[in-house]
């Protein structure tokens, strides 16, 4: 059986990364002051998503609001005739 992952942390491991705090508002400035984006969740707990806890702790760059995942290459041009063929397929 393949144990599901959850896209936040759990708050056992919001607890493992703010041991020795007990306020919920000390552990939001503290993760905040790590580079983590924290929001809250309705009983006053840190809500982080796990991929940016992940990217953020693992020392990775940060990727830039508005770019591309996967950029195309340099002198790359759309294949207008491949795009209108696809359409003319999924047409009824």
């Amino acid at each position: 059986m393949n144990a599901v992952t959850i896209p936040w942390l759990s708050d056992s491991e919001v607890d493992d990364l703010c041991a020795g705090l007990t306020q919920n508002a000390a552990r939001v400035k503290f993760l905040r002051s790590q580079g983590l984006t924290v929001t809250t969740k309705p009983n006053g707990r840190p809500l982080v998503m796990r991929d940016h806890a992940e990217r953020v702790l693992s020392g990775l760059p940060a990727p830039v609001q508005g770019t591309a995942v996967n950029p195309a290459p340099a002198g790359a041009k759309p294949n207008r005739s491949a795009l209108v063929l696809a359409f003319q397929k999924s047409a009824p």
